[in-house]
């Protein structure tokens, strides 16, 4: 006997916008059992009010006020919660947010994370080298510590050339670049076999499994992201930089993935479109 669980990750760009513009009501009628947001940009008592008190809502808010913010709602209430990542001198706050629940008798660990968007030649983009070593330290703990775990999020990359309409053009640009492409080719690589990145750099697999890959096949997309410059949603091009990234256990179980695209530009409540995936635990 299976339970049905559906999770759903979405970059908010500002959750209180988000709700000014429709995000209640799509998630109203999405049935969602779990609800991870990234860019938040708001206070725990804003999540509540806006959420409602059906909902369980870890957050986890940036050092900066009014920036990033990661939180996790969900029906079912966490057993424990973890925000640190990396070294204690590394600030990932309102970057990285772990919570533990039981499905179906199951311990199943999900994260909600928002990778640095980065910028080439800056300290940002060394912030977000910084980010991604720490991922590629924890997702083996978090792997050891439940079999059924989920990393979901605005993971800030375009891993492929499939998930860059233009790839050609944004080779030298922040979310594509080989270095960081690497990282992915080592996360969703074969489990401890020696992976090739291509940036050129060498590393053991952590088995990991993109699950929007997985089930959309190899075709381009499907994307996440637009640009709300010019018109790249209405000629869809995108970027697909939002993930569930799974351990290969739970991602046997995923039965069903969607990114819900609004129907047209004006209808969008976020410049990110929510990935939604059904898993039977």
């Amino acid at each position: 006997m299976t339970t049905p669980l559906r999770v759903a990750s979405v970059n908010t760009n500002g959750v209180r916008a988000a709700f000014r513009k429709g995000m209640g009501e799509w998630l109203d009628g999405r049935g969602i059992d779990i609800l991870a947001m990234q860019e938040v940009r708001a206070g725990t008592e804003d999540l509540e009010r806006l959420l409602g008190p059906e909902w369980n809502i870890l957050h986890d808010a940036a050092t900066a006020k009014g920036r990033a913010g990661v939180a996790i709602a969900s029906r079912g209430v966490a057993s424990i919660h973890r925000v640190s990542l990396g070294a204690d001198d590394f600030d990932s706050a309102g970057r990285w947010l772990e919570a533990d629940y039981t499905v179906g008798g199951q311990i199943i660990t999900i994260v909600s994370t928002y990778v640095h968007s980065g910028e080439v030649d800056t300290p940002k983009q060394e912030e977000k080298y910084k980010f991604l070593d720490a991922m590629e330290v924890r997702l083996p703990e978090i792997a050891a510590h439940s079999k059924l775990a989920l990393v979901v999020g605005d993971l800030n990359v375009g891993h492929r050339e499939l998930d860059i309409k233009n790839w050609k053009g944004n080779r030298k640009n922040a979310g594509f670049l080989p270095r960081e492409r690497a990282y992915f080719d080592r996360f969703l690589g074969p489990l401890g076999e020696e992976v090739a990145g291509v940036d050129g750099s060498t590393g053991p697999g952590l088995g990991w499994v993109d699950i929007g890959r997985r089930h959309a096949g190899e075709v381009e997309g499907p994307y996440t992201w637009w640009s709300q410059r010019g018109k790249a949603f209405d000629t869809d091009t995108g970027w697909r930089l939002d993930y569930q990234l799974a351990t290969a256990e739970l991602a046997e179980t995923a039965t069903g993935y969607t990114v819900d695209r609004a129907d047209a530009y004006d209808t969008r409540w976020s410049d990110h479109a929510p990935v939604v995936v059904d898993y039977a635990i």
